[in-house]
């Protein structure tokens, strides 16, 4: 029997922060918004010469949408300090009436990484500048007083934190070996990892396991860590899209999906998962 509750699955698109076609890009956040999904998620590559800084069309989007949750999918750790992070999440929180959740990376593309300035890390070490990022976010949102924590990576003395954030931000984390997973289970509110090059079917019930087995050994509840996950649309017709995704829900335990949306005819594609898909999935499971 599984720890995880049963709920009518969210459901959101996974867009690209196209920088070369504005319109298109916001295009789809707003139809997001208008079509009724529950989510915009954004990937975060600020190396990326033709994507968009995320916070910025972040908080773009916030002043074009009423509804739709926004979800950094997966903030770059090492080319955000996480004290900084935490001012940007809380006061695009604020500002957008409680729709930011956090998705968080410990890092990848280390070249291009470095080229933009950033740290270069080892896995190991990837994984401790994470921990102890997670620490700072949650003392910041947490707290009205002075920060101060010292470790390895970051070294906070006497930072102010504000505003505090308007509802309490899930912290999402894109995780995929092991140490990373227990983390996930001990530490953070949610996973987002993607399936299918970089997860199996089979490594994501492991992954599940995991994070409940490390939950529960931390006191937690396993039911209290949100699964979320990118997945890439089957077909374009509304049929094999939800069905792939209902059976996400029922095998794999995911709750929250965030579908990929092709290069052609993007907004298109978002509307038709608003309008159609959404609702067939969530009435699946009514």
């Amino acid at each position: 029997m599984s720890d995880h509750p049963s709920t009518i699955p969210r459901i959101g698109a996974f867009i690209v922060p196209d920088a070369t076609d504005p319109v298109a890009t916001l295009g789809q956040i707003v139809m997001a918004d208008e079509s009724g999904l529950d989510l915009v998620a954004l990937q975060d590559h600020p190396y990326q010469r033709r994507f968009f800084d995320t916070w910025t069309l972040l908080s773009y989007a916030a002043a074009r949408t009423e509804r739709v949750q926004l979800v950094t999918d997966v903030a770059n750790l090492p080319l955000r300090p996480p004290a900084v992070l935490a001012k940007s999440a809380a006061s695009l929180d604020v500002l957008s009436g409680g729709r930011v959740e956090l998705g968080l990376g410990a890092g990848g593309f280390w070249d291009a990484i470095v080229a933009a300035g950033g740290p270069r890390r080892d896995p190991k070490e990837a994984v401790d500048a994470l921990v102890e990022a997670i620490g700072i976010l949650r003392g910041s949102w947490d707290s009205s007083s002075a920060i101060n924590r010292s470790g390895p990576h970051y070294d906070i003395r006497g930072f102010h934190p504000g505003p505090p954030p308007a509802h309490r931000i899930g912290i999402w984390l894109g995780a995929y070996g092991p140490r990373m997973l227990r983390v996930t289970g001990q530490l953070a509110d949610g996973w987002l990892p993607s399936l299918g090059d970089y997860l199996s079917q089979e490594e994501a019930l492991l992954g599940q396991q995991v994070i409940d087995e490390a939950a529960r050994a931390a006191g937690r509840n396993p039911g209290d860590v949100t699964r979320a996950v990118n997945v890439t649309a089957s077909a374009h017709d509304p049929a094999p899209i939800v069905e792939q995704l209902v059976q996400i829900v029922e095998d794999l335990r995911f709750e929250t999906l965030l579908v990929g949306v092709p290069g052609d005819d993007p907004i298109a594609f978002v509307r038709q998962l608003g309008d159609e898909v959404a609702p067939a999935v969530r009435a699946h499971f009514s």
